[in-house]
């Protein structure tokens, strides 16, 4: 093992952090048709563990709004599904500050309500318990403070429509800050 190695990976340190910011979210699939965004809320924490130099893993768990508008009927249909997701991401950090991540992401169904005509229906039965996505970012951290801006699309792997025949998946991109406590690196 070499001496470089050795005090690089003693010098990094682990550090902890917070986020939040706005989402916009669609369904995709081959039974959704004319669905809009639907501006949500996503927050929550990360841990941010150093792996060599340049990279870092980032697990996160974040609580997520997500959903879609539509119309049927000439009628205003709004689907709200608010999710806990916990995306693992694989993050490379330039030294400008400019990073890149992705990595897979499992989302854990809380509620699933549809409002249409001023009426709202728990619609969470309808809707799997859980949602597999793949995430993909880019953002900036000031290397001065550990505060940043991050910019990420969710792309849904799996089908959530819990029914017969539905293909529905959800597509969420996201912006957002954080905040990192500990050390800055120098």
């Amino acid at each position: 093992m070499s001496a470089g190695f050795v005090f690089t990976a003693a010098s990094a340190q682990v550090q902890f952090g917070v986020k939040a910011g706005a989402n916009f979210s669609t369904l995709t699939g081959s039974d959704v048709s004319g669905a809009k965004t639907l501006v949500g809320f996503h927050g929550g924490g990360l841990v941010s563990v150093p792996l060599f130099s340049t990279f870092t893993l980032q697990p996160e768990v974040l609580y997520s709004m997500q959903g879609a508008k539509g119309t049927e009927s000439e009628t205003d249909i709004t689907l709200h599904q608010n999710y806990v997701n916990v995306p693992v991401l694989f993050k490379y950090n330039h030294a400008s500050g400019f990073f890149a991540a992705t990595g897979p992401q499992i989302g854990f169904l809380v509620s699933a309500k549809a409002k249409e005509g001023g009426e709202t229906t728990d619609v969470k039965s309808y809707y799997k318990s859980t949602d597999f996505s793949w995430a993909v970012a880019i953002g900036y951290k000031l290397p001065s403070i550990n505060a940043g801006i991050d910019v990420r699309y969710n792309f849904g792997l799996t089908n959530i429509a819990d029914y017969s025949g539905a293909d529905v998946k959800n597509s969420v991109f996201q912006v957002g800050l954080f905040y990192l406590f500990g050390q800055t690196k120098k």
